[in-house]
């Protein structure tokens, strides 16, 4: 008789969900560091541990996010999610990875809200000014690597600057997807692709993506569903990294009056100091919006506005990815929006941030030693907002 084989056991579709959110969960709580540290979470506990996939695939799924607009290493965890359990799995992931860091910045709010004091804002100021700064310097190390590259930042950079407003802001990114387009100037690709691609993009979520997005675009005014516009359109246009939402943010909440200056830059050094995805900072944000969006309402529905485009679009594009990723066209479009968001951010850090938080010789030396601090002896971000915190209560 033939040796008889047991069957694998089948794991239910709701425990596959509960056991992906408590995971990402734990991963909410405890990964710091911004994106990059996100995927060296990731990969130790889902890939190495768990082993849900492997590492090429894993460097797959990497590569398609960061080609794509949104928070990078949250689409990583929404595909994740997707890849163990589907689209509940990725509902899961999201929820998961995303909700510690909401609490925090929605508890923020109402603590700031309430004990914002003039030193305490003023340090938190420069801890953004040291913040920023470092994240610039490493952005144009990986993304400007080229004299073609530099000029594309110097160009976008100076566009933004002279253009205020989100109009600058999108001629700079047009004017980067354009050159790199028009240039050729994708970089060597990966030699074989992963995974068997399909013939076709999934058309449901493309359509909403791009039915949002021109809604989006087009809203303008003071209502409600102008302010949530402002979110869509900062999630669905950032390329590069996680810090460059800071410029699109400031121009969706702080240029219409939605939220003051102050505050703004308050919450976006809080948001250096907590595990997940700084994307979450919109709960924060929209935590201090004018009714009715405000409280806990306006923080739930800016934080899904915020990660919706990203996630529409990822999910979109996953079945053609592994064909997407050979073409040319793709990626040279992506190596110069990579290198205007670069000065994207550096018109940024000069106004409004440096502007708004550096007055006095005193200024120029806390913030430098805190860019220090995080430079060359790599202190983590949430010391550093601390240290610029305790410099404002003291008054340097």
């Amino acid at each position: 008789m033939g040796e008889v084989v047991a069957a694998r056991p089948r794991i239910c579709p709701k425990t596959l969900m509960r056991d992906v959110f408590f995971i990402f969960l734990r991963l909410g709580f405890t990964s710091f560091g911004g994106p990059m540290a996100h995927f060296g979470y990731f990969r130790r506990d889902l890939v190495l541990r768990r082993a849900w996939l492997s590492d090429a695939e894993y460097a797959d799924l990497i590569a398609l996010c960061q080609m794509l607009p949104g928070p990078a290493s949250s689409q990583v965890g929404f595909a994740l999610g997707h890849h163990r359990a589907g689209w509940p799995g990725a509902i899961a992931a999201f929820v998961g990875f995303t909700l510690p860091s909401f609490l925090l910045m929605l508890a923020a709010a109402t603590a700031l809200r309430r004990f914002l004091t003039g030193g305490l804002a003023h340090g938190l100021h420069l801890a953004a000014v040291a913040v920023v700064a470092v994240a610039v310097a490493g952005m144009a190390r990986r993304l400007c690597a080229t004299w073609a590259t530099r000029g594309i930042a110097l160009v976008a950079g100076l566009v933004a600057f002279a253009l205020s407003g989100f109009t600058g802001q999108l001629a700079a990114i047009a004017i980067g997807g354009g050159i790199g387009l028009a240039a050729s100037l994708a970089p060597p690709g990966p030699a074989t692709p992963i995974a068997q691609a399909k013939a076709s993009p999934a058309w449901l979520p493309l359509l909403l993506y791009l039915v949002l997005m021109g809604l989006a675009l087009s809203l303008r005014g003071s209502g409600p569903a102008a302010q949530l516009a402002g979110f869509v359109r900062s999630g669905g246009l950032v390329f590069g990294g996680g810090h460059v939402v800071l410029a699109l943010l400031q121009q969706a909440v702080v240029a219409p009056g939605f939220v003051p200056e102050s505050r703004f830059l308050a919450g976006y050094g809080v948001a250096q100091a907590l595990p997940g995805p700084l994307f979450s900072l919109a709960a924060y944000l929209g935590a201090l919006l004018p009714p009715p969006l405000s409280g806990v309402a306006g923080a739930l529905l800016a934080t899904l506005a915020i990660f919706l485009p990203g996630f529409l679009l990822l999910a979109a594009l996953l079945p053609v990815w592994a064909r997407l990723r050979q073409a040319d066209t793709p990626r040279s479009m992506l190596t110069g929006l990579n290198a205007a968001v670069v000065g994207l951010l550096a018109a940024s850090w000069l106004n409004p941030i440096l502007g708004h938080a550096v007055h006095t010789g005193s200024d120029v030396i806390v913030s430098a030693l805190l860019c220090l601090a995080l430079a060359r002896f790599s202190v983590p971000a949430i010391a550093v907002v601390a240290a610029g915190a305790a410099a404002g209560l003291a008054g340097f």
